[in-house]
């Protein structure tokens, strides 16, 4: 078959002297036993490849920088454009051919022990790779930016610059530890399969191996190209001309003067009831890009959201739960009784903390019914992620671990690993331990701007270990990553309420670094599956992560200090994009767990303390689904229903948006069922080049829109440029309620 034929291809092409004794090659049956791998994996491997050039210093250290820059500076606006790795993985190429030219290909030091030079031959798919591990780097949003975001800016307290770098670098870096600790669980089994690292490795694929065009079809560089362009040239009408075709929400023209039609039809402020996106940035702004997910994930978050959005929430709302109908059906802001927003610098004292008369006086704090529902969701996503892993890999966990010491067997990527040198264990215990340090030094040194006590670190830690490798697990296998923040918020809001920087800073230390150690493990599985030299991956992904966190830091600073009220959305000018929905809706949480405490909204003394039955739920559903397994082995499709991401499946909810997930499990849909099932070939060879075409170019176009017309403050208004079009989605419909711009009922 063709498919069996491109496995087995070089990756790389090149002349006669480079190829006398370069390449290793599993060939026969042997394969990886997942079928996406092995439709686009190859199993050889060329080990006299250089890695570690002055090309990959060069260009990695650019990529990983300029998407730094990008990143944190798209991040703060209302759609947040998010420029993957991909991008930087497709521009780097000409440059890398275009230094193999030019440069000098002289020997330094020859016969020494210094010797070197600074162009070793032809650009090749090694180098190519650790230069987009830099760039991943740089294309992951750091998360502690977020704190800085929040005291700054919605707090406005002190924060200075030489803490929040301390805060910045040992988050991202304490991750190496957790990465270190569960490589080989989540990193050597090929069960373990990460599918987002197959659109990267298809796409080195594309760039680099040379092809023959079948008679009236298309090479995989030939797809890629006209894919990009088509995605260049098309972004300017949702970036630019025609932003409504981020959400076609069409009940909304049908009934502009119908509250209920609205909160039913609106893609960004309702329920999304039949409302689709036309824009990829929206499509894969939270949820990643559909074509790399498998049709069983895209399938189980397909139900969680309409199990939430369109049972639960509406079923709340109108039966007045909560006083659902005082507030909007979906909003991230926080709320008084009346339906008022909240006036949250009215309750914090002098010194940062809770003022509880204060509080008494304003009255209890709150929330949208989505917004709560999406955190009930979240409880049970935790509980059914801890049961769900014990049931269904408990098993394969205690095999691993017996076997820690032992030669267990091997899939055909592990063995072609296993000729490198391994990093060694004591690396990341040394990496983590002076990390830990360091970071209690920050806290105990700085505490009149961190609040959190030295006690919290380890309780952080702690949590980081037990919930890494369940989590991993789902994220290796279903390309979906369960967000358990709410449980670090949970915990340190009960144990230290009052405090909402500790709260923040505990869980940035608690889930974050777990989340951070999980990108690393995903960038050594890409380094497993293109048979890069371990000790080299390692030292890339420890430079990239320290440049990543000082180029996001200073740009953060730089616009905090230079956008004029940004974030703040009752001062900002009409149809500014510096809205920043990701950031209000930490602030958010900020004052749910931190400045006012679970207990007085989730617990005895809240209103809300219903919704911790829905951490009963998560763990029973999982034990629901292993029996209807157990009863019906033979039913194979019981075993896909994958409680975490299923119920997890709105957690981004808010600040994704109903129109983010209806386009996006579309697409999912057309590409991991129709295509996958029907189109087996095509899938095979251009799926994940389609899907790295997309990205690419909407980064291009959007870097270049901004450049040319945002900084110019180049805009246009008229009836296109609303990208919703539904005014009265965010009405309340409680009798006697009175909001700017609502009917009163």
């Amino acid at each position: 078959m063709k498919s069996a034929h491109e496995i087995s291809a070089p990756l790389l092409q090149r002349s006669q002297s480079y190829q006398s004794h370069a390449s290793d090659e599993l060939t026969g049956a042997e394969n990886s036993p997942i079928e996406q791998v092995a439709l686009t994996v190859p199993i050889t491997d060329n080990r006299n490849l250089p890695v570690v050039t002055f090309r990959m210093w060069t260009l990695g250290t650019l990529a990983c920088a300029l998407l730094s820059f990008l990143n944190q500076f798209f991040w703060y606006r209302r759609e947040p454009l998010s420029i993957t790795s991909i991008s930087a993985q497709i521009a780097v190429v000409p440059l890398g051919h275009l230094m193999a030219w030019v440069i000098t290909d002289r020997v330094f030091f020859k016969g020494k022990r210094w010797e070197f030079t600074l162009n070793p031959g032809p650009f090749n798919i090694k180098e190519h790779v650790l230069i987009t591990i830099f760039a991943n780097s740089g294309a992951g949003n750091v998360y502690a930016i977020h704190i800085v975001s929040a005291v700054k800016i919605f707090y406005k307290k002190n924060l200075t610059f030489f803490v929040s770098l301390l805060v910045v670098i040992t988050t991202q870096v304490l991750g190496f530890g957790w990465a270190g600790i569960f490589r080989r669980y989540l990193v050597e089994p090929a069960a373990m399969w990460w599918p987002q690292n197959l659109v990267q490795v298809s796409l080195f694929r594309a760039l680099h191996e040379k092809e023959e065009r079948n008679k009236g079809g298309l090479t995989r560089n030939q797809f890629f190209l006209i894919a990009f362009i088509c995605s260049f040239a098309y972004y300017i009408f949702p970036g630019y001309l025609f932003p409504i075709l981020t959400s076609l929400s069409w009940m909304c023209w049908i009934f502009p003067s119908s509250v209920l039609a609205q909160q039913l039809g609106s893609g960004l402020h309702g329920l999304g009831i039949g409302a689709i996106g036309f824009d990829w940035s929206s499509i894969s702004s939270y949820l990643g890009s559909p074509l790399s997910s498998p049709w069983f994930a895209t399938a189980n978050i397909a139900i969680g959201f309409c199990l939430v959005t369109y049972v639960i929430t509406p079923v709340a709302y109108w039966f007045d739960i909560y006083k659902a109908k005082t507030f909007p059906i979906f909003s991230d802001d926080l709320f008084t009784a009346s339906g008022q927003r909240y006036n949250i610098s009215a309750i914090i004292d002098s010194k940062f903390h809770l003022d509880s008369q204060a509080y008494e006086r304003e009255g209890p704090l709150h929330l949208s019914i989505f917004f709560a529902m999406s955190y009930g969701a979240s409880f049970a996503c935790l509980a059914a992620t801890v049961v769900h892993v014990f049931l269904f890999h408990g098993k394969e966990i205690w095999k691993l671990s017996k076997s820690a010491f032992q030669e267990s067997k091997m899939d055909v990527h592990t063995k072609l690993m296993r000729k490198y040198k391994q990093v060694p264990e004591w690396w990341f215990m040394c990496i983590l331990l002076v990390n830990i340090g360091a970071t209690m030094f920050a806290c105990e040194y700085y505490n009149n701007q961190l609040q959190l006590p030295w006690w919290g670190i380890f309780l952080a830690c702690g949590l980081a270990i037990f919930f890494t490798l369940p989590v991993g697990i789902i994220t290796a296998t279903t390309n979906q990553t369960p967000a358990l923040n709410v449980i670090t918020e949970y915990i340190i809001g009960y144990i230290y309420p009052g405090f909402p920087v500790a709260n923040i800073l505990f869980k940035v230390y608690g889930y974050i670094s777990m989340k951070q150690g999980i990108t690393f493990l995903q960038d050594f599985k890409l380094g497993h599956y293109m048979k890069i030299p371990p000790r080299t991956m390692f030292m890339a992904q420890i430079v990239g992560t320290i440049i990543a966190a000082l180029v996001h830091l200073g740009t953060a600073w730089w616009l905090m200090e230079t956008v004029p009220e940004i974030c703040d959305r009752a001062m900002l000018p009409a149809g500014s994009p510096w809205t920043c929905p990701g950031d209000h809706v930490f602030y958010d949480a900020s004052v749910i767990w931190g400045l006012i405490g679970p207990r007085r909204i989730f617990g005895d003394l809240g209103y809300y303390s219903a919704t911790n039955w829905f951490f009963l739920g998560g763990a029973i559903a999982p034990l629901l689904v292993w029996l209807a397994y157990k009863a019906f082995p033979n039913q194979h499709w019981i075993r896909l229903i994958t409680m975490p991401v299923l119920l997890g499946a709105t957690v981004n909810m808010p600040p994704a948006t109903a129109v983010n997930y209806t386009s996006w499990i579309i697409i999912g849909f057309f590409s991991g069922f129709i295509a996958y099932r029907y189109y087996r070939n095509w899938w095979s060879r251009h799926n994940y080049v389609l899907s790295g075409a997309l990205d690419a170019g909407l980064a291009f176009m959007g870097v270049l829109l901004y450049l040319c017309l945002g900084m110019e403050h180049v805009s246009l208004s008229w009836w296109g440029s609303d990208p919703d079009g539904c005014p009265l989605a965010s009405c309340p419909t409680a009798s006697g309620v009175f909001v700017k711009g609502c009917p009163v009922f």
